[in-house]
C-alpha cells in the first residue's frame, strides 16, 4: 500500500459516512479533491482524483472550473507567504 491510498484509508476511518454516500456526494468529493490537489500542488492526487472522476462520468468542465478555484487558492496562499516573508525578511527575501 502506498502513502496515497494509506492517506485515503485513513480518511475513510476517521470520516466514515461521509465515505459511502451517494453517487452525487461522490462526484461533488472529487471535485473539492480536485481542487485541493491544484492549491496543493499534488500532481499525483490530481493524477488518482482526476481518473476518479473519469470513472464517475463528471463533466470535464466541472473539473477544469474546480481546478481553477483550487488555483486561485494556491495563488492566494502564495501572495500571503510572499508578504509575510517581506515582512519577516526585508525585500531581497522577495525578489524574484
Amino acid at each position: 500500500m502506498n502513502s496515497l491510498q494509506r492517506s485515503r484509508e485513513g480518511n475513510r476511518a476517521r470520516f466514515g459516512q461521509s465515505y459511502r454516500r451517494a453517487k452525487v456526494d461522490e462526484q461533488m468529493k472529487e471535485l473539492v479533491a480536485m481542487g485541493a490537489a491544484a492549491a496543493a500542488n499534488c500532481h499525483p492526487c490530481m493524477d488518482y482524483h482526476l481518473a476518479k472522476c473519469d470513472e464517475l462520468a463528471i463533466d470535464r468542465k466541472e473539473v477544469v472550473a474546480a481546478v481553477k478555484i483550487g488555483l486561485m487558492v494556491n495563488r492566494g496562499a502564495e501572495n500571503a507567504i510572499r508578504k509575510k516573508t517581506h515582512e519577516l525578511l526585508g525585500e531581497t527575501a522577495t525578489d524574484d
